[in-house]
């Protein structure tokens, strides 16, 4: 348990930590089969120390511990579901709110997401019983969600891992978590694209589809964003440099305003049709404007090779009528 020396420093906590004095610790939480199994494997491989599942009671005392024994700054992370002993959404919510007030913790809760439909394939692929035990998975995760969604709107990060590989997971997890600035904030530009949904993560999003669109040019069509020659088409168009010099200006204002909130995560959102041209070309462009302003953000493309589009330049295009890109 606790030491009250160590009560005593938390109730007299005023302020930020010290830099480089706390512990960083995740709290990975959310629905069962969203992969929190994984991203707390990809935080190993981070750097993190990780523990699954300890007892809601224990969590002051592992953090103790962790304090003791381990070097300043350490990053630790612990993953937390309804499997969890003495695990409620209010209990937990109470545990995170306590661990916030610590001094020597620098906290964030981590929500992972995934929609019915791909939890449903997920677990009738594996065979994998619902830890809930509905009549159906469908029914069980009804049930799931109904206690575990209020922790949402508490949560630090929100990602949604219906359209995520395992490798695209633990790619944004390396992102997201070993690319901090040297203000302490992690800034992820995303671009994607709209037919398949908004990203949920986003804190800014942008709109780039009045922007003229490579996929209507047949040379240009089955290339991305990263091609020198897509890129150059994309910022021929009408307005680019006027509205590309006030966005990147916007970010640049907004950044340190965010930051001085303490804002531990910003992530900046790019959309076009598919997020495969115009959104891709703008994103690596805001990407090198704020490397230049002395940031580091990590620059991640969504949707750049989702089935369904053209991979690589040189392939026979067979697409259908319906603009991709």
């Amino acid at each position: 348990m606790a030491s009250a020396t160590d009560a005593a420093q938390r109730d007299a906590k005023t302020g930020q930590p010290p830099v480089g004095s706390a512990m960083r610790l995740v709290l990975v939480t959310g629905v069962s089969g969203a992969g929190k199994s994984s991203t707390l494997a990809a935080l190993a491989d981070c750097g993190f120390d990780t523990v699954d599942n300890p007892p809601i009671r224990l969590m002051h005392s592992i953090m103790d511990d962790f304090a003791a024994s381990g070097p300043r700054g350490a990053r630790v992370a612990i993953g937390v579901d309804e499997r969890t002993h003495g695990f409620t959404t209010e209990r937990f919510a109470d545990v995170v709110a306590e661990l916030r007030e610590r001094r020597d913790l620098d906290v964030t809760l981590l929500f992972l997401d995934c929609s019915t439909n791909t939890l449903i394939r997920r677990f009738t692929e594996t065979r994998r019983r619902h830890p809930m035990a509905g009549e159906t998975v469908e029914a069980a995760l009804a049930m799931e969600r109904a206690v575990i969604d209020p922790l949402r709107e508490q949560a630090d990060i929100s990602i949604d891992t219906s359209d995520l590989s395992l490798t695209e997971l633990r790619r944004e997890i390396q992102e997201r978590f070993a690319g901090e600035d040297s203000e302490g904030m992690s800034i992820t530009i995303l671009s994607f694209g709209f037919k398949r949904g908004a990203p949920r993560e986003a804190d800014i999003m942008f709109d780039v589809r009045f922007l003229a669109n490579p996929y209507w040019n047949p040379q240009l069509r089955a290339g991305t964003g990263l091609d020198a020659d897509v890129d150059a088409y994309v910022a021929a168009s009408e307005g680019f440099d006027a509205v590309f010099a006030s966005l990147s200006s916007l970010l640049r204002e907004v950044i340190p305003l965010y930051r001085k909130e303490g804002k531990s995560y910003l992530t900046v959102a790019i959309g076009c049709t598919g997020g495969r041209h115009r959104s891709v070309a703008v994103s690596e462009r805001l990407g090198a404007i704020l490397r230049k302003a002395g940031h580091s953000p990590a620059v991640r493309h969504r949707d750049i090779t989702r089935a369904g589009a053209v991979r690589a330049r040189g392939l026979a295009f067979a697409g259908t009528e319906s603009e991709t890109a």
